[in-house]
């Protein structure tokens, strides 16, 4: 694989500042069938969070859905918070998952200064499992042109679930999700690994195998395994040799072991357990503690009602103790197949 080094593009870490975070206001109660009622409030009490220390955008469909979504938040913000740092834009989309079809902010290196601009890569709803999403599609050139930002088409399919970057070069994915043929079934392996080399400054990709029983993306790594700094990563591993995933994220877990950063040193490997299984009319969900979001000075991590929530909340506190540790129910929200990370996307400054 050619090295990242030379590239005009720098993805930063999640966990530099932002300058804001994106969310999408859920619509589409068919991405949660009977149980739908509950979802918005949870997507306010994670704005709600996300104000108290950086601006939240949000997408909404037209006038009725903004006043909806301003009066849910505000309901959540009590008297505390400030709603001056939560935005409404009228950019329609067809579900809420702004991590896979929002806006992937990176900096481009020209005459030897750095510009924030969005990478507009193509989104087909997860090798196009459900339909329509045309307007999911569009999501990051209409914001890039609300923001003035030039936009770069790299013409090929990533979701934003599917990456996870320490900043110093590594990326994290599975093999599972990037080389499905339903993404670019006419792209290679190598093919991949050099548009993640040059859209993203990245120098080393760490692959994983599969994904979690449930997941619907084909394999996202943001439900397996998450860079916390640029030497430690935390991965979910699940002890219960009965379960259904317990083969699945052992083999992640010892493949990681053998990764090393790009100056061939090994990483930190930090594990982080599984909830206890998560049905929802006899359907496994793909509810894990690793789909947390960083944000400026919080970590906002799902948690299941369970006891292992306890748990991983201790765990992330650990490796991030100048941030304050948040756990919020996502018991409902995962009925739609994804938890907080999945339904954020930050822009750095």
């Amino acid at each position: 694989m050619s090295t990242g080094k030379y590239s005009h593009y720098y993805m930063p870490p999640e966990w530099v500042h932002h300058d804001a975070t994106w969310l999408s206001w859920p619509h589409n109660k068919a991405s949660w069938p009977g149980k739908f009622e509950p979802v918005p409030d949870v997507f306010a009490t994670i704005a709600a969070m996300l104000s108290r220390y950086e601006t939240v955008h949000i997408n909404v469909l037209d006038d009725a859905m903004r006043y909806d979504a301003q009066e849910r938040i505000k309901s959540r913000l009590r008297h505390a918070e400030d709603m001056n740092r939560v935005c409404f834009h009228k950019i329609p989309t067809d579900d809420a998952w702004c991590r896979d079809h929002g806006p992937n902010y990176v900096y481009r290196r020209e005459n030897g200064a750095s510009r924030k601009v969005i990478l507009d890569w193509e989104y087909n709803a997860w090798g196009g499992k459900y339909k329509p999403y045309d307007n999911d599609n569009s999501v990051p050139e209409k914001i890039a042109i609300m923001q003035g930002l030039p936009l770069v088409k790299p013409g090929m399919v990533l979701e934003g679930g599917a990456i996870d970057v320490n900043g110093d070069g590594l990326l994290l994915t599975t093999e599972a999700c990037l080389l499905n043929p339903n993404r670019n079934p006419s792209m290679a392996k190598e093919d991949i690994e050099e548009m993640l080399v040059q859209y993203l400054g990245i120098e080393k990709i760490l692959w994983l195998k599969e994904g979690i029983v449930g997941d619907d993306t084909d394999g996202h790594v943001d439900d397996l395994a998450r860079f916390v700094d640029e030497r430690t990563v935390v991965i979910a591993v699940e002890e219960n040799s009965g379960d259904e995933n317990y083969e699945i994220l052992q083999e992640n877990y010892r493949l990681l072991q053998q990764c090393t950063d790009t100056r061939q040193r090994s990483l930190q490997v930090v594990k982080l357990p599984m909830p206890d299984p998560v049905y929802h009319e006899n359907e496994r969900l793909p509810a894990s503690y690793a789909n947390f979001y960083i944000a400026n000075r919080q970590v906002l991590v799902p948690i299941y009602r369970c006891p292992k929530d306890r748990v991983a909340l201790d765990i992330l506190k650990k490796c991030f103790p100048s941030k304050e540790v948040v756990g919020i129910d996502c018991t409902d929200l995962v009925w739609g197949l994804g938890a907080i990370h999945c339904i954020t996307h930050e822009e750095p400054v």
